[in-house]
């Protein structure tokens, strides 16, 4: 009897090691792909229409997105997701009455990458009406690149600034409305935190802090 109780015990840590290799083994690999971006890939369209679910500290959301609204935001989000970039990323800079933002990625090696991999404008066809979701730039032209935003009321006003709609929330809106807003705009314009900070530091910087920040636990597309 106790023979078997030890042997079934060596198997039982056997296999929770060889599980614990398998996760670090493929973060590893995620991480890897994350770093060194696969150019072929990148230039695959993405579906015509498809969902993401997001799933956070708040809850699950899902985003259906429209190609023919933004095909480059489109095919750029696709990339993102089936590569896990959002996994673990912060709702860094949330504006009760204004939007929700997020992703930059928690390793600011990842982040360092991919915050020079831009890709070009889309003309906006549709606006940025509550729930609706856009990638954030700056007012340089061709400037996206993994930020976006979900509007919490009609910011039509940033339709000719040139944000172009992705898609929109169809379940889980009031998951956006209960992410944790008390930070305020970021630095140095308020008490949030400082978007460069966020690029050198990562989530160690948002952590530690701004502890009461959500974040997104997994993000994946939905398969019909």
């Amino acid at each position: 009897m106790n023979h078997f109780l030890v042997g079934t015990k060596t198997k039982i840590i056997f296999l929770s090691f060889f599980s614990l290799v398998l996760i670090v083994g493929c973060g590893k690999k995620t991480l890897n792909e994350l770093l060194k971006p696969n150019e072929a890939e990148l230039k695959t369209p993405s579906p015509d229409t498809y969902k993401v679910k997001f799933e956070t500290t708040k809850g699950n959301f899902i985003v259906q997105v429209h190609r023919d609204w933004s095909p480059n935001g489109a095919d750029r989000l696709y990339y993102l997701v089936n590569h896990k970039f959002y996994d673990g990323v912060r709702f860094f800079r949330v504006i009760k009455g204004f939007m929700a933002q997020f992703g930059y990625h928690g390793d600011p090696q990842v982040t360092s990458v991919w915050k020079s991999m831009n890709f070009p404008d889309d003309a906006v066809k549709e606006s940025n009406l509550r729930g609706y979701i856009s990638f954030a730039k700056t007012a340089a032209p061709n400037s996206r690149s993994t930020n976006l935003f979900i509007n919490y009321v009609n910011n039509s006003n940033l339709d000719d600034m040139g944000f172009s709609p992705i898609g929109k929330v169809i379940e889980g809106m009031e998951v956006i409305d209960k992410l944790y807003g008390g930070y305020g705009e970021g630095a140095p314009g308020g008490a949030g935190p400082s978007q460069g900070k966020i690029m050198q530091q990562g989530n160690t910087y948002l952590k530690r802090s701004f502890p009461k920040l959500d974040h997104i636990k997994k993000a994946y597309i939905l398969t019909e």
